[in-house]
């Protein structure tokens, strides 16, 4: 079902970088969070695959940096094994109240992998018995 709010508005980076997706994503929610709190949610994030301890889920999902030119693809597209989503560069717009960075792998995180996590969570409900 899709989601009625936060609106976000997102664009895939893609370039001539081996391994590594990049998206600008420019977000508005119902009521404005502080900068502190998207941070604090982001670092406690935990998905099914994290909750059920699967063998190819990444222990953090989401990874943040700190340093204004990160993520990078060729230095952080290897996080947890490629698994885990990088995040940076959060700051208000002045369109959208929010403006961030993510990076993924694109074969690790993404097609094999993600098909194989898949798997895994599939497995791990049942859904294959």
């Amino acid at each position: 079902m899709p989601a009625a709010s936060p609106a976000i508005t997102a664009q895939c980076l893609r370039i001539p970088v081996s391994d590594g997706h990049m998206a600008a994503v420019f977000v508005d929610f119902a009521k404005k969070p502080s900068r502190e709190e998207i941070l604090a949610r982001w670092a406690a994030f935990r998905g099914p695959a994290q909750e059920l301890d699967l063998p190819s889920a990444p222990k953090q999902f989401l990874h943040y940096f700190d340093a204004p030119d990160r993520p990078q693809t060729k230095l952080d597209r290897d996080t947890e094994h490629g698994m885990a989503v990088c995040v940076g560069r959060l700051r208000e717009d002045t369109q959208y109240q929010y403006k961030f960075v993510c990076l993924s792998h694109n074969t690790l995180r993404g097609a094999a992998g993600g098909g194989v996590l898949l798997a895994e969570l599939l497995a791990a409900k049942g859904y294959l018995d």
